[in-house]
């Protein structure tokens, strides 16, 4: 259920003294781009400071935790104070939070469940981000893999991913690089086929959702299991492909 926050402009999905953790829609950024002279929404109100990761408001601080690209939707963690922000971020780097992903990728083959491992290389060129394959070196790119569900008729398949590491773009090129293209990438897949699926089903964005995020709370201990349903765009392209995300 969501509550009002003067922080977020975006869905609240949980809310305390020391956590604040919102429902990101497409289309908004995690943080403020400074080198982006366009209007920008972002998943929380204020003045950005990107070296303390920190946002500013009348409302307060909220210390940004990790992000989301602006084309994924779902599940964003944020921090009311610095030793919060701190603690939250030591278990991510750790490894002790679990990220939980929806993606519809175009193709099948795909086991029941497995694990895909790759040692990614991100490159920073006129002010664009791409990441890629590099067979050879040591893996440093982890994901384990769930097929929720696949349809024959239209060879899509719905993967539910946890993420192990947190490379850029890391889903999206681990399933590129299998052939199997997240629906409605236009970076890593094919213009192509994202534009029959757009005619077909509707398909019109990137079909990835941060769907859960499970952490012990930093002040109680207690574990959190945080989900953020379908948004109904991305449940309307499974219905019209005859698909279910349950």
């Amino acid at each position: 259920m969501s509550t009002p926050s003067e922080s977020t402009r975006c869905e609240v999905l949980h809310e305390d003294r020391f956590l604040l953790v919102v429902n990101k829609p497409h289309g908004f950024l995690s943080h403020p781009n400074p080198q982006s002279g366009k209007p920008q929404s972002a998943a929380f109100e204020g003045r950005y400071d990107a070296d303390r990761r920190c946002f500013t408001s009348a409302a307060g601080k909220v210390w940004l935790i990790h992000r989301l690209d602006q084309d994924t939707s779902g599940v964003l963690l944020a921090a009311k104070d610095e030793k919060t922000a701190a603690a939250c971020r030591e278990a991510f780097e750790a490894e002790a939070v679990r990220k939980i992903y929806l993606a519809l990728c175009a193709g099948g083959g795909l086991k029941p469940e497995g694990v895909w491992l790759d040692h990614l290389v991100t490159a920073h060129e006129r002010h664009q981000v791409r990441t890629t394959v590099r067979h050879g070196p040591r893996p440093n790119a982890e994901a384990h893999y769930r097929l929720r569900e696949y349809s024959p008729a239209q060879r899509l398949s719905l993967v539910e991913i946890e993420l192990i590491t947190g490379k850029t773009h890391q889903i999206r090129v681990q399933a590129a690089s299998r052939r199997l293209p997240l629906v409605g990438d236009d970076v890593y897949g094919s213009f192509d086929l994202n534009r029959k699926l757009r005619q077909s089903i509707g398909a019109r964005r990137l079909f990835l959702h941060a769907h859960e995020l499970r952490l012990k709370h930093p002040a109680s201990g207690q574990m959190l299991n945080i989900k953020a349903p379908l948004p109904p765009d991305l449940s309307g392209v499974l219905a019209a492909a005859g698909m279910k995300a349950g």
